[in-house]
């Protein structure tokens, strides 16, 4: 019996302290609230994305009618000689340099470096921006030029348009997202807010949620552009 309630004593108070930590705004499990709130809401949008490149594979591999080949349809031409995969391959450049210039502007946040802090986060904002106007440049090419549909593809299989539509649109609303929250960020720390809170763990915050959409972008290129 005794044992017993010392267990008992020892479960309250475990649980006292994570209803503490939790109810107290500041950390939980040692990890600051801001961050574990976006890790979680990183690993929602980690089983939303693999559930459409998964249903891609699976549409992909199970389709009767040839699958258009990518290399054909995203080439450009430059002088009569199509490029294949020239728009992509500086898509996918630009936000790994803006993976380089989220982790610079996280390294002078926590330096307080705010001068170089926010010329970084803006950098990257503006890298971003890049990467959705020529996603935009590629739509209206796939959609003007090559008449591809949601619902129907006059190079092959109809599940094409749908696919790329729904996977890089989503991707993309991200991207655009981030540009904002960016901005945002970036704002503030130009204002000063994070020196008065004391630290830039925000900075750290927004750079887990870039880096997250240029990983996303990765698979995205690998399963979509190369295969």
């Amino acid at each position: 019996m005794a044992n017993d309630a010392v267990a008992s004593t020892v479960d309250e108070t475990r649980m006292g302290s994570i209803v503490n930590d939790w109810s107290g705004d500041k950390q939980a499990f040692q990890v600051p609230w801001g961050k574990a709130m976006m890790w979680i809401f990183l690993l929602s949008d980690t089983f939303i994305f693999s559930c459409f490149l998964v249903g891609y594979m699976h549409v992909r591999i199970s389709s009767s009618i040839p699958w258009p080949n990518p290399s054909e349809v995203f080439a450009l031409s430059f002088g009569g000689e199509p490029i294949p995969l020239i728009l992509i391959a500086i898509m996918t450049f630009i936000l790994i340099t803006s993976s380089g210039t989220m982790a610079m502007a996280v390294n002078f946040g926590y330096r307080r470096d705010k001068t170089k802090t926010v010329a970084l986060m803006f950098a990257t904002a503006l890298l971003g921006a890049s990467f959705v106007a020529m996603q935009a440049f590629e739509w209206t090419k796939l959609i003007v030029e090559e008449g591809v549909r949601p619902w129907g593809n006059p190079m092959g299989a109809p599940q094409f348009g749908s696919s790329f539509f729904m996977i890089t649109g989503f991707h993309g609303a991200h991207v655009s997202a981030g540009v904002i929250y960016l901005t945002i960020i970036a704002n503030r720390v130009r204002r000063g807010d994070y020196d008065k809170k004391g630290n830039y763990e925000t900075v750290e915050i927004a750079g887990l949620y870039w880096h997250f959409v240029d990983l996303v972008w990765v698979f995205i290129f690998a399963f979509f552009y190369l295969w």
